[in-house]
């Protein structure tokens, strides 16, 4: 099991977003830093996933990064939660440069810096709705019982105060989904990533998940949703829209301006993830 680093700025950064999102009504430092990153996939030939993407996500930002199968989304979400790495170039998340970390180093990252939210859903059917988002903090050392009462606050975020004690199976998906970012959200994260989030509830249910994740933004959360739904990304204040393994375009409404850039890297052959 990964144990989290707890060098004296690990601890003033976790202490800082206790109190709320830092940042989120001030300064707005980057939470995410790619420079020119690629991903390569195999050799013979190689397979070019990502080409060249630079992309800079300000903290209290709302993203989507938009994109067809096949345009290195899902690859471009697997790096920026370091579940994967480059092939080159630079990923900081929340100004550590992953390069130099190891896979325990990585593990207290993740568990301590970035939120995942899963079409899928992923939640445990024998726990209680408490204990699924209190297992988001289960990396994080704190004792059980401060666990479960910030479970509780995360779930009042959500609108879910009143199913503490049920189980997802007596949960309808709309009600999944709001756990599950309850989950993502209840360590206040540097970064919260949505895969999806709407990909497997009805048209009116996912549009209230759409308006609950707008809502967190608003009171400071960091999301980037990965969505292939344009419609989905429209109703975003910034699009990252992907093709080809780069990014073709970056619109940022009402927000800090984005240090974005790409670069067409060899000759590899194109097909992406």
């Amino acid at each position: 099991m990964s144990t989290p680093n707890t060098s004296p700025t690990t601890v003033e950064t976790d202490r800082t977003r206790r109190d709320g999102w830092a940042g989120a009504n001030g300064s707005r430092p980057a939470v995410l830093e790619l420079h020119d990153v690629t991903k390569t996939y195999g050799s013979d030939p190689p397979v070019a996933a990502l080409r060249g993407v630079s992309l800079t996500v300000a903290q209290g930002e709302l993203v989507a990064i938009v994109g067809p199968s096949g345009s290195g989304k899902t690859t471009l979400l697997h790096i920026i939660g370091t579940l994967d790495q480059p092939s080159s170039g630079t990923v900081r998340i929340d100004g550590v440069d992953v390069a130099g970390l190891d896979d325990r180093q990585l593990a207290a990252l993740r568990a301590r810096s970035i939120g995942f939210v899963f079409q899928q859903f992923f939640l445990a059917e024998h726990q209680t709705v408490l204990d699924n988002v209190a297992d988001g903090l289960l990396y994080g050392g704190a004792p059980v019982g401060e666990r479960r009462e910030l479970a509780a606050g995360a779930l009042t975020a959500v609108g879910l105060a009143d199913r503490q004690h049920a189980r997802p199976t007596h949960m309808s998906g709309g009600q999944r989904q709001r756990i599950a970012i309850a989950r993502a959200l209840v360590g206040m994260p540097a970064i919260v990533l949505a895969d999806e989030p709407t990909g497997n509830l009805d048209s009116v249910t996912g549009a209230q998940i759409l308006a609950l994740l707008k809502q967190l933004n608003e009171q400071g959360a960091t999301i980037i949703v990965i969505t292939h739904d344009r419609g989905i990304a429209d109703q975003l204040p910034r699009q990252v829209q992907m093709r080809d393994g780069q990014i073709v375009s970056d619109t940022a409404s009402n927000q800090q301006p984005a240090v974005v850039a790409n670069s067409v890297g060899g000759n590899a052959t194109e097909a992406r993830r």
